[in-house]
């Protein structure tokens, strides 16, 4: 964002920038005039959003200023590519909204959190809702306040792409997933050889493990090593470049960067999670334009950020049971995107009528009542009608991992996670992949000649790396890949492969790797840490992989997974960013639990690994689990414009990609609707 300001102001605006790093005030707003979306938005033709204007008034702290008093009497105009400025409100054909004012506080570093010296800002602000701008070019909005100072932002329209290349889109997102997961995989996969082995090569790891191959080639790949196109996107949020969930997959659906913990918005300093300025997402324009279906299935509760993402708009994505009213209802003043065609995953703690569910209301009848088959387990999935709009919520909370389910299938009989929260196990339970092709059986049915969007979540790949449990994570990555291939002939059974842009990328990434080989049994015959250490192998003592020797195991689970999941000599590996634990190398024969709270803090768990090594932390000590990387995640594109996906590109990107290839770039007076329009 460019400022005029003061000589105060600006003092004040340059100390801020130095030390609120950690804290912000606001963080696309380093001046004390706020204009959100901020400089550098980008904005597909036709897409709506909300403008919200604020002016901050700081009471205490290095900016304070004007006496504590926001200016109310601010102005706001429009100019596109150097001609003259308008009033925004004119230019828009809108009435001029009203004034709202409040009050927030925030610490401006560590050193005034740990004397608990927060700083007070008056805020006075106005919030122009459902806007559009429909030619492309750049557009400069100058927020004009006390007497002189003034803050600008540049947008950019991208332009006109409204020639539909491709009918369908599915979208697999492995949330958390990064290039160097990816070639953990080859340790334990046999698959059919895949006639593009250049792809390999870009994966930088893959040559480093060297399982399931013969002197050091390959013998097959992963089907996403099969995609014809591979590109790679930054992550970073709007103010900080370690993103979370919400608003990196938020940045994937609208292509508009967020705050940590928003999702389909742009974070204000008010009060309430629900009145920030909102952006269209892929889905609310795609039903908008198209009239297309659209769904979303996931690994985790349906509520969790990647998913709910796609209807939702809060800055606060703990606001669970509303984002799934919104999904189910969508939002008043804004694009009705009908309710999902498809909504499978767990999450029925949202559902069940109770603490969990909005407004205590029973949000399965409600589902049912607006024409939703609901599905609890994978045989009533299996029968539900292809015809019908489809919910399927299997289990409280997130699914079991592809490990549990079905390797140490034990772990399932022991939770409390039934559906219809009647405290039994879930143990009916469908996987990523019956999930996704039910999916797509549906949406196809119903989207018709309108064509349909999908997204598919393999969630607890992140959520597994997040505990350190890395072979369930790599089990839940298998998993992935394997529903990408079965989704690569179910298309083509269905006639529309040609038709259809299947995308295979990550919202974030983990700070993982594999740097060896480790001789569990040796490791745990040591006595202390630093001799536990030499059982691990790098370099030539890294060997080759046990994980396709099967002896006389036989888990059942087919050529995609690995045929032997306890190898004496496993891949030493970790993440980068961890707190205090312990490590032996091992598969854990029950879901891992790395730390121990005490007096606030986490110490590793002795009852984890304990016949491994400590390793020290690299987190603060009120962290339990490993956190994001800053990492870029890798993109797979297979069908209509998949040449658009190469390269190296922001994670904003992607939604421009998607929309351009169906054709969602429109003219004005192309809209399905009558959005305000400048």
């Amino acid at each position: 964002m460019v400022a005029k300001l003061s000589a105060v102001a600006l003092l004040a605006a340059s100390i801020s920038a130095v030390s609120a790093q950690t804290y912000r005030r606001l963080g696309t707003c380093p001046t004390l005039g706020c204009i959100l979306p901020p400089d550098q938005a980008d904005f597909l033709p036709g897409q709506l959003f909300d403008l919200r204007i604020e002016v901050h008034a700081p009471v205490n702290g290095s900016e304070a200023a004007h006496d504590g008093v926001p200016d109310e009497a601010f102005t706001v105009t429009i100019a596109k590519d150097g001609e003259e400025a308008q009033d925004f409100a004119t230019a828009f054909g809108i009435d001029e909204p009203e004034v709202e004012t409040w009050d927030f506080s925030w610490y401006e570093d560590l050193f005034a959190e740990d004397k608990d010296e927060a700083s007070l800002v008056n805020v006075a602000s106005k919030a122009y809702r459902k806007l559009a701008l429909y030619e492309p070019g750049t557009y400069t909005v100058t927020l004009s306040y006390y007497d002189g100072e003034e803050t600008t932002a540049e947008w950019t329209v991208r332009p006109i792409a409204n020639e539909r290349k491709a009918k369908n889109v599915i979208f697999f997102i492995g949330d958390g997933m990064t290039t160097n997961m990816v070639c953990a995989l080859f340790e334990g996969v046999v698959y059919e050889i895949s006639l593009l082995t250049s792809i390999a090569s870009q994966i930088t790891a893959a040559r480093l493990l060297g399982h399931a191959s013969i002197n050091g080639k390959y013998q097959s790949l992963l089907k996403m090593d099969d995609f014809p196109v591979i590109g790679h996107q930054m992550t970073h949020s709007i103010d900080t470049y370690i993103t979370d969930s919400a608003n990196s997959a938020s940045a994937l659906y609208t292509g508009h960067k967020s705050t940590v913990n928003a999702m389909g918005v742009y974070a204000d300093s008010s009060e309430d999670p629900f009145d920030d300025p909102k952006v269209e997402t892929i889905v609310e324009i795609f039903k908008r334009l198209t009239g297309g279906a659209w769904g979303a299935v996931s690994t985790a509760y349906i509520a969790d950020a990647t998913p709910i993402a796609l209807s939702g708009h809060t800055r606060l994505r703990s606001q669970y049971a509303a984002l799934v009213d919104q999904a189910l209802n969508g939002v008043a003043n804004w694009t009705q995107h009908g309710g999902p065609d498809v909504f499978f995953g767990g999450g029925a703690e949202q559902f069940i009528p109770g603490s969990g569910s909005y407004e205590g209301r029973n949000i399965y009848d409600e589902f049912a009542e607006a024409g939703y088959s609901v599905s609890w387990n994978k045989t009533a999935l299996e029968a539900a009608s292809n015809e019908d709009k489809a919910l399927g919520i299997f289990c409280v909370s997130n699914l079991p991992v592809w490990l549990d389910r079905n390797v140490f299938t034990e772990n399932l009989e022991s939770q409390a996670n039934d559906p219809s929260g009647n405290g039994n196990a879930a143990l009916d339970l469908p996987g990523l992949k019956e999930m996704t092709l039910k999916a797509i059986d549906v949406l196809s049915t119903r989207g018709g000649d309108n064509g349909f969007f999908l997204m598919s979540e393999a969630a607890s790949v992140d959520k597994q790396m997040h505990a350190m449990d890395y072979d369930r994570a790599l089990g839940d990555l298998l998993e992935l890949d394997d529903t990408i291939r079965a989704t690569i002939d179910k298309l083509g059974e269905l006639g529309i492969l040609d038709e259809t842009l299947v995308v295979v990328s990550a919202d974030h990434g983990h700070g993982f790797d594999v740097w060896g080989s480790a001789d569990t049994e040796y490791l745990a015959a040591q006595d202390d840490d630093r001799a536990k250490r030499r059982a691990v192998g790098t370099y030539e003592k890294s060997g080759q992989s046990q994980y396709t020797s099967a002896g006389n195991l036989n888990y059942g689970t087919g050529h995609s997974f690995p045929a032997n999941w306890e190898p004496r000599y496993a891949i030493a590996g970790g993440l980068g960013a961890t707190p205090d634990h312990r490590e032996n190398y091992k598969v854990h024969r029950s879901p891992r639990s790395p730390t121990t709270r005490l007096n606030g803090e986490y110490y590793a768990n002795p009852s984890d690994a304990p016949d491994g090594f400590l390793v020290n932390g690299t987190l603060p000590t009120d962290e339990a689990v490993g956190v994001h990387s800053l990492t870029d995640v890798p993109v797979y594109a297979w069908g209509p414009c998949q040449e658009t996906f190469s390269g190296t590109y922001s994670n904003i990107d992607v939604f421009y990609k998607i929309a351009n290839c169906l054709g969602l770039a429109r003219e004005e007076g192309d809209s399905g609707c009558a959005p305000t329009k400048h």
